[in-house]
């Protein structure tokens, strides 16, 4: 799914034009990415949480001479499913079926 999924998406759902569907999730995108970049973190209910976590410095290789780099320390942004999303069947795995209760 990409940006235009999401925003074809809120069209349908909503009856709004493309360009306010646009500009809405523009604005989320602005928001999410502006607080993650003050280190914030990011929490949707029955979906999940975004945070930032540092990185350790470290040593690497460039493929092509195998000289030693160093990496220096940065950010990574790190995204835990909430319960909802964790319970979704896998794509492709077989739908569960509720066991049968006797009366």
């Amino acid at each position: 799914m990409i940006k235009l999924d999401i925003v074809n998406a809120i069209v349908v759902k909503t009856n709004i034009t493309r360009t306010k569907a646009e500009q809405a999730v523009e604005t989320v995108f602005e928001a999410m990415k502006n607080a993650l970049g003050r280190g914030q973190r990011i929490e949707l209910r029955r979906f999940g949480v975004f945070n930032v976590k540092p990185r350790k410095t470290g040593i690497g290789r460039n493929p092509r001479t195998g000289q030693q780099v160093n990496i220096p320390p940065g950010k990574a942004v790190r995204f835990k499913p909430g319960k909802e999303l964790q319970t979704l069947p896998a794509p492709g795995a077989p739908a569960t079926t509720a066991p049968a209760q006797n009366p």
